[in-house]
C-alpha cells in the first residue's frame, strides 16, 4: 500500500504547531478564556493552517485570504452548517488579527473574510403550563425524601428561576448561594461573574436539599460543591441534563429539551409578563443585547400564532 493510500494523519508543520501553541497560551495568560474555548479556537486554527499547509504555505506570513477562503468553501461543500462555518470563521478572524498585532504576520490576511450570516432559529420553549406541570413531577418525586430526588427538585427550580447555564450551575458552591437575599453568584462565560436572584419555590427547594438532601450524600471529597451526585462527587452537566429530559417525559406535549431549553423559557416567560429586555440580558449574562432579542422573537411568534387562531380576520 502506498503511503498516500494510508489513512494516516499528514504530520504538522513546525510552524504550524509553534503557531497554534503560541495563540493557545495568549488566550489563556492574556485573555483568560475557559479550556473549553482555547480547545476550540486552537483546533479551528489548527485545522486552518493545515489546510494552508496543504495548500503550498510554508510560513504564517504564505497563508493567503484566497487560500482562507478555499478553506471555508471546503467545510461548506462538506456540509458544516452555517453557524459551524461562522465560529471557525471568527476563530480564524481572531488569530490572524493577533499575529499581526504581535508581528508574526505584516498584513492580516483574514481581514476581509467574511463570514456567512448565522440562521436565528427561534429555541424551543416549555409553556408556562408545561413548566407548572414538570415542576410539580419533581416535588411529588421529592416527597419519598430520597436525596437524590430533592437534588432534582432544586436543580429543577433553580434552572428555570434564574435562567443559568448548566455549566453555570453545576460550577456553584454552597457559599455562592444568598439565602437571605435569594441571589446567587454565578461565574459565567470569560469568567465573567454576576449576581442572579431567585424566587421564593427555589429557595424552598435547595432548603430542602441542603437541610436534608446534601448532608446523606456528603463524603470527605465533596468538597464545596453545591449539588452532589450519589456517591457524593460534584454533578456534571451530563446528570443534569439527564434529570431535565427524565422529568420531562412526564409532562404530555412538553418538548423534549435539556437545561438549555429551561434557559430559554425563563426568559421567554419573563419577557411575555413584561421584563425588561436589558434585565433579561444582565440575568442571562449575555454580553450583547442582539443575543437576548432572540426572545423576543419567541414571544411575537407566540402572539402571531394565537392572533391568527383567534381573530375572526386575521
Amino acid at each position: 500500500m502506498s503511503a498516500a493510500s494510508t489513512s494516516e494523519p499528514a504530520p504538522t508543520p513546525a510552524w504550524v504547531g509553534e503557531a497554534v501553541d503560541a495563540y493557545a497560551a495568549h488566550l489563556l495568560r492574556e485573555r483568560d478564556r475557559s479550556e473549553h474555548t482555547i480547545r476550540a479556537y486552537a483546533g479551528d486554527v489548527r485545522a486552518c493552517l493545515m489546510w494552508c499547509a496543504h495548500d503550498g504555505s510554508d510560513a504564517l506570513a504564505d497563508v493567503t485570504l484566497a487560500q482562507l477562503r478555499s478553506w471555508l468553501g471546503s467545510l461548506a461543500s462538506g456540509g458544516a452548517a452555517r453557524a459551524t462555518l461562522s465560529r471557525r470563521s471568527a476563530a480564524v478572524r481572531t488569530f490572524f488579527a493577533w499575529t499581526t498585532r504581535t508581528g508574526r504576520t505584516a498584513t492580516d490576511p483574514a481581514l476581509r473574510l467574511a463570514s456567512p450570516k448565522r440562521q436565528r432559529t427561534l429555541p424551543d420553549v416549555v409553556s408556562r403550563d408545561g413548566m407548572s406541570a414538570v415542576l410539580d413531577v419533581a416535588a411529588v418525586a421529592a416527597d419519598d425524601e430520597d436525596p437524590i430526588h430533592l437534588r432534582n427538585r432544586a436543580v429543577l427550580e433553580l434552572l428555570y428561576a434564574s435562567g443559568i447555564r448548566v455549566s453555570e450551575l453545576t460550577g456553584l458552591d454552597v457559599d455562592d448561594l444568598d439565602r437571605g437575599r435569594r441571589v446567587v453568584r454565578v461565574l459565567g462565560k470569560g469568567r465573567k461573574e454576576r449576581v442572579v436572584p431567585y424566587g421564593a419555590p427555589a429557595d424552598e427547594a435547595l432548603g430542602e436539599w441542603l437541610e436534608r438532601g446534601r448532608p446523606r450524600v456528603v463524603v470527605e471529597g465533596s468538597g464545596p460543591a453545591l449539588f452532589l451526585g450519589r456517591r457524593g462527587r460534584r454533578v456534571d452537566p451530563r446528570q443534569v441534563r439527564e434529570v431535565v429530559h427524565s422529568l420531562l417525559a412526564h409532562v404530555p406535549d412538553a418538548p423534549d429539551v435539556g437545561p438549555h431549553g429551561l434557559r430559554h423559557s425563563a426568559a421567554t416567560h419573563l419577557l411575555e409578563g413584561g421584563a425588561d429586555l436589558r434585565m433579561v440580558q444582565e440575568l442571562l449574562g449575555h454580553s450583547s443585547l442582539a443575543t437576548t432579542q432572540i426572545y423576543t422573537h419567541v414571544s411575537l411568534d407566540r402572539l402571531r400564532r394565537s392572533y391568527e387562531q383567534a381573530h375572526p380576520r386575521a
